[in-house]
């Protein structure tokens, strides 16, 4: 289960689309991720981040969507289980034949 986010999604959204609007012009471009953080409450690293995903979520950059990422995810959790109910098949699978095997010594 995913954790609680920190912060509401309308304000990433709006935090997003302030920064990319401010990095498209050149004169406002420097520093604009620390002012948009500043002016909104929130750190100007997780805003670059936030960025970032959602340049690569449009195609703008190459990188793992956050579709994909959640989609492995789901794959490496039920690889997991996977790997896990095998693990017990193959304890069972020794124990019953073993006790087979006591049953045909006796």
């Amino acid at each position: 289960m995913a954790a609680p986010r920190k912060y509401p999604e309308e304000l990433r959204e709006r935090a997003i689309r302030m920064a990319v609007d401010l990095r498209r012009d050149p004169a406002t471009r420097s520093g604009a991720l620390r002012r948009v953080g500043e002016q909104l409450g929130i750190n100007p690293e997780t805003l670059r981040n936030w960025v970032q995903q959602a340049e690569i979520d449009e195609g703008h950059r190459l990188g793992v969507t956050t579709t994909e990422a959640q989609r492995i995810a789901e794959l490496e959790r039920e690889n997991k289980e996977l790997r896990r109910a095998n693990e017990i098949l193959r304890t069972a699978s020794a124990f019953f034949a073993a006790a087979e095997l006591d049953r045909k010594l006796k």
